[in-house]
């Protein structure tokens, strides 16, 4: 399947009417925030080059994802917003990805929302919510790539002051090693610490 523009003209997208993409990334890391990020892409652009190469972030390669970030921030409508791993284990990591999808959204400014996934943050615009979202809407799937890249750089900086955890390698998924760091050294306050994993730990 690969992603297009129906869903967007099924909502009457146009120069007028401003549609945007929301996604979210980091749920299942046992450490770093929870992103998510908002894309209006212009219609104007919806033929150019790099648009065609929005897909699910999964598919997009971590060069291309960094390549098509910066432009996405340089033509596109864009905001991300991010839930610290304290707000997480105080809201329960799916109230905090719809928190994270609204404050983005919010910050937009859109007409209408498509938002990934069958579950949809309170808005103060319309919205709809698309299973698999970002391998069916170029908007969601530019959301997608925003918010993966933006994650991928926190845990990076965050590998910098924190090596042990193996950050840059697997952005705070529990990967083998990352769990066996948690086991050797305990949790940072990066964790979350109500996630299993890490409260065993503590």
């Amino acid at each position: 399947m690969s992603a297009t523009f129906e869903p967007e003209i099924r909502v009457s997208a146009s120069q007028d009417f401003i549609v945007c993409g929301v996604d979210e990334v980091g749920r299942g890391p046992l450490a770093g925030p929870v992103v998510a990020a908002a894309v209006h892409i212009p219609v104007s652009l919806w033929h150019a080059a790099e648009v065609q190469q929005f897909e699910d972030s999964k598919q997009v390669s971590v060069a291309k994802r960094a390549t098509l970030s910066i432009w996405i921030k340089a033509q596109c409508r864009w905001a991300i917003a991010e839930v610290s791993p304290q707000e997480i284990d105080r809201l329960n990591i799916l109230q905090a990805s719809l928190q994270a999808m609204a404050e983005a959204t919010h910050r937009l400014d859109a007409d209408f929302a498509l938002i990934d996934g069958n579950k949809a943050p309170t808005l103060t615009i319309p919205c709809q919510t698309v299973v698999k979202g970002d391998a069916k809407s170029r908007s969601i799937a530019a959301a997608s790539i925003l918010a993966k890249h933006h994650r991928d750089q926190i845990m990076m900086a965050l590998d910098a002051k924190f090596p042990a955890y193996g950050w840059a390698q697997n952005n705070g998924y529990p990967t083998a090693a990352h769990r066996a760091a948690l086991a050797t050294h305990g949790p940072t306050c990066h964790h979350r610490a109500t996630f299993r994993g890490v409260k065993n730990v503590t």
